[in-house]
Protein backbone atom coordinates (compact mmCIF):
# COMPACT_ATOMS: atom_id res chain seq x y z
CA UNK A 1 0.00 0.00 0.00
CA UNK A 2 1.47 3.26 -1.14
CA UNK A 3 1.62 6.07 2.25
CA UNK A 4 1.08 8.93 -0.95
CA UNK A 5 -2.86 8.51 -1.03
CA UNK A 6 -5.32 7.58 1.49
CA UNK A 7 -6.27 3.71 0.34
CA UNK A 8 -9.93 3.31 -0.39
CA UNK A 9 -11.81 0.57 1.79
CA UNK A 10 -11.92 -1.70 -1.09
CA UNK A 11 -8.43 -1.76 -1.45
CA UNK A 12 -7.72 -1.95 2.64
CA UNK A 13 -10.62 -5.13 2.84
CA UNK A 14 -9.05 -6.62 -0.23
CA UNK A 15 -5.31 -6.54 0.89
CA UNK A 16 -6.96 -8.26 4.31
CA UNK A 17 -8.77 -10.68 2.17
CA UNK A 18 -5.75 -11.92 0.47
CA UNK A 19 -3.73 -11.65 3.60
CA UNK A 20 -5.99 -13.86 5.93
CA UNK A 21 -6.72 -15.91 2.20
CA UNK A 22 -10.35 -15.13 3.36
CA UNK A 23 -12.74 -17.23 0.48
CA UNK A 24 -15.33 -13.96 0.92
CA UNK A 25 -15.13 -10.88 1.41
CA UNK A 26 -16.89 -10.71 4.51
CA UNK A 27 -14.91 -12.44 6.46
CA UNK A 28 -12.15 -9.60 6.02
CA UNK A 29 -14.63 -7.25 6.86
CA UNK A 30 -15.65 -8.89 10.03
CA UNK A 31 -11.22 -9.94 10.55
CA UNK A 32 -10.63 -5.83 10.29
CA UNK A 33 -13.56 -4.68 12.49
CA UNK A 34 -12.49 -7.59 15.41
CA UNK A 35 -8.89 -6.11 15.54
CA UNK A 36 -9.53 -2.29 14.72
CA UNK A 37 -12.13 -2.30 17.53
CA UNK A 38 -9.98 -4.29 20.07
CA UNK A 39 -6.68 -1.76 19.27
CA UNK A 40 -9.28 0.90 19.55
CA UNK A 41 -10.03 -0.29 23.09
CA UNK A 42 -6.46 -1.15 24.36
CA UNK A 43 -4.49 2.34 23.13
CA UNK A 44 -6.13 5.74 24.27
CA UNK A 45 -8.36 7.99 22.83
CA UNK A 46 -5.72 10.17 20.73
CA UNK A 47 -3.76 6.85 19.86
CA UNK A 48 -6.81 5.78 18.49
CA UNK A 49 -7.38 8.85 16.30
CA UNK A 50 -3.86 8.97 14.96
CA UNK A 51 -3.89 5.26 13.54
CA UNK A 52 -7.64 5.81 12.20
CA UNK A 53 -6.61 9.09 10.57
CA UNK A 54 -5.49 8.06 7.21
CA UNK A 55 -7.76 5.21 7.13
CA UNK A 56 -11.15 5.64 4.84
CA UNK A 57 -13.82 6.30 6.91
CA UNK A 58 -15.55 2.89 6.74
CA UNK A 59 -12.68 1.17 8.70
CA UNK A 60 -11.62 4.36 11.21
CA UNK A 61 -15.19 3.66 12.98
CA UNK A 62 -13.93 0.70 14.02
CA UNK A 63 -11.34 2.36 15.88
CA UNK A 64 -13.00 5.69 17.42
CA UNK A 65 -16.39 3.78 18.60
CA UNK A 66 -15.40 1.81 21.48
CA UNK A 67 -14.63 2.38 24.70
CA UNK A 68 -10.62 3.65 24.89
CA UNK A 69 -8.17 2.96 27.19
CA UNK A 70 -8.50 -0.42 28.87
CA UNK A 71 -5.82 -2.51 30.02
CA UNK A 72 -5.60 -6.19 29.71
CA UNK A 73 -3.21 -8.67 28.52
CA UNK A 74 -2.40 -9.95 25.22
CA UNK A 75 -4.02 -13.11 25.93
CA UNK A 76 -7.33 -11.27 26.50
CA UNK A 77 -6.68 -8.92 23.42
CA UNK A 78 -6.71 -12.66 21.09
CA UNK A 79 -9.91 -13.70 22.88
CA UNK A 80 -11.33 -10.46 22.16
CA UNK A 81 -10.48 -10.32 18.72
CA UNK A 82 -12.18 -14.15 18.20
CA UNK A 83 -14.98 -13.39 20.12
CA UNK A 84 -15.53 -10.52 17.72
CA UNK A 85 -14.89 -12.88 14.90
CA UNK A 86 -17.51 -15.46 15.78
CA UNK A 87 -20.46 -13.27 16.29
CA UNK A 88 -23.02 -15.64 17.58
CA UNK A 89 -25.97 -13.06 16.74
CA UNK A 90 -25.41 -13.30 12.88
CA UNK A 91 -28.28 -14.48 10.33
CA UNK A 92 -26.33 -17.19 9.23
CA UNK A 93 -28.38 -17.59 6.16
CA UNK A 94 -27.27 -13.97 4.99
CA UNK A 95 -25.60 -13.52 1.61
CA UNK A 96 -22.37 -12.34 3.52
CA UNK A 97 -21.32 -15.63 4.57
CA UNK A 98 -21.00 -17.83 7.73
CA UNK A 99 -18.68 -16.41 10.39
CA UNK A 100 -15.80 -19.05 10.72
CA UNK A 101 -14.85 -20.46 13.89
CA UNK A 102 -11.16 -19.06 14.36
CA UNK A 103 -8.86 -21.00 16.59
CA UNK A 104 -5.83 -19.54 19.08
CA UNK A 105 -3.66 -19.38 16.09
CA UNK A 106 -5.57 -18.40 13.13
CA UNK A 107 -6.22 -15.21 15.27
CA UNK A 108 -3.29 -14.29 16.45
CA UNK A 109 -1.62 -14.69 12.35
CA UNK A 110 -4.79 -12.54 11.72
CA UNK A 111 -3.87 -9.75 14.16
CA UNK A 112 -0.61 -9.55 12.93
CA UNK A 113 -1.70 -9.40 9.36
CA UNK A 114 -3.69 -6.27 10.06
CA UNK A 115 -1.28 -4.94 12.27
CA UNK A 116 1.35 -5.31 9.79
CA UNK A 117 -1.36 -3.64 6.80
CA UNK A 118 -1.77 -0.53 9.67
CA UNK A 119 2.08 0.00 9.52
CA UNK A 120 2.10 0.40 5.48
CA UNK A 121 -1.02 2.40 5.75
CA UNK A 122 -0.38 4.91 8.17
CA UNK A 123 2.14 7.54 7.31
CA UNK A 124 5.62 7.25 9.40
CA UNK A 125 6.06 6.60 12.59
CA UNK A 126 1.81 6.95 13.07
CA UNK A 127 1.65 3.00 14.16
CA UNK A 128 4.80 3.34 15.92
CA UNK A 129 3.89 6.31 17.96
CA UNK A 130 1.01 4.29 19.66
CA UNK A 131 3.25 0.83 19.79
CA UNK A 132 4.60 2.28 22.96
CA UNK A 133 0.61 1.70 24.85
CA UNK A 134 1.58 -1.37 24.36
CA UNK A 135 3.17 -3.71 27.28
CA UNK A 136 6.15 -6.08 26.24
CA UNK A 137 3.50 -9.17 26.48
CA UNK A 138 1.96 -7.65 22.39
CA UNK A 139 5.36 -7.81 20.67
CA UNK A 140 4.08 -10.67 18.84
CA UNK A 141 1.65 -8.51 17.26
CA UNK A 142 4.01 -6.37 15.60
CA UNK A 143 6.06 -9.39 14.45
CA UNK A 144 5.54 -8.89 10.68
CA UNK A 145 5.20 -4.84 10.70
CA UNK A 146 9.07 -5.17 9.73
CA UNK A 147 9.24 -8.10 8.28
CA UNK A 148 11.55 -8.47 4.95
CA UNK A 149 9.25 -11.47 3.73
CA UNK A 150 5.35 -12.03 4.71
CA UNK A 151 3.63 -15.03 4.35
CA UNK A 152 1.09 -13.97 2.29
CA UNK A 153 3.80 -12.98 -0.39
CA UNK A 154 5.07 -16.84 -0.70
CA UNK A 155 3.86 -19.02 -3.49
Amino acid sequence: MSETTKTTYTDFIGEVQHRIEAGQQGEAVRTTRAVLETIGERVDEGGATDIAGPLPMEIDRFLLQVDHGQDYDFDEFVERVRARMTYDDLDLDAPYGRPSDVDRGEAVFRIKAVVALLAETVPGDGLANVEHQFPEDYVEMFELRDAETMPWDTA
